[in-house]
């Protein structure tokens, strides 16, 4: 193979590698989800520990969430992406609540990647944020996911045993939060009524 020698060739080829990283959008996919295997500390208020089903406010596992889909986002405080789409992932947590046929089947979770406590509920407090919140301070959770950019989403639907699926994973702003709600029940084969 010749070597590129042609500096527009070369800036060419540059800008698409650079838009491939910047701009990867999402993307529905079968995936096991073993890279989200991990555990999450209990959830900070009885309201969101009733949100997610679960009994105690000990450490759980995804899959131990009582739902048939769960909608994961990582996120940044510092990411200005997700600060800019911090209203839309609110409207799409509503559009979830709002339908009586989804609110118990789909559930909605962020992860903080890198923040801690405080700048998580900093972020929280910041937006308005209603959907439960945690934090990855020490980014181990955004390592074993593959350091992900963010904001990043992942569709996962989950098995009566525990286990679970990775049906979505997808990076960047996710639309609007109708288009997206509906991409991801379309995938995720769950009906809306």
């Amino acid at each position: 193979m010749r070597p590129i020698t042609d500096p527009t060739a070369r800036i060419f080829i540059f800008l698409l590698l650079w838009a491939g990283i910047f701009f990867h959008g999402p993307g529905f996919c079968e995936e096991t989800g073993e890279n989200l295997d991990f555990l999450l500390p209990g959830p900070d208020t009885p309201l969101h520990q009733q949100y997610l089903g679960l009994s105690t406010d000990a450490p759980f596992s995804l899959g131990q969430i009582r739902a048939r889909v769960v909608i994961v986002e990582i996120f940044s405080m510092y990411c200005p992406v997700c600060q800019r789409e911090a209203g839309n992932i609110n409207a799409l947590f509503r559009l979830i609540q709002s339908n009586p046929a989804l609110k118990d089947k789909v559930k909605l979770i962020g992860i903080g990647a890198g923040n801690s406590a405080f700048e998580v509920d900093f972020f929280r407090k910041t937006y308005n944020i209603e959907f439960p919140l945690f934090s990855d301070t020490d980014f181990s959770i955004h390592k074993k996911i593959g350091e992900v950019r963010t904001p990043h989403f992942f569709g996962l639907s989950l098995t009566e045993g525990g286990g679970f699926s990775v049906f979505f994973t997808g990076t960047g702003d996710p639309s609007t939060p109708e288009t997206f709600l509906q991409s991801l029940l379309k995938a995720s084969g769950i009906n809306e009524n």
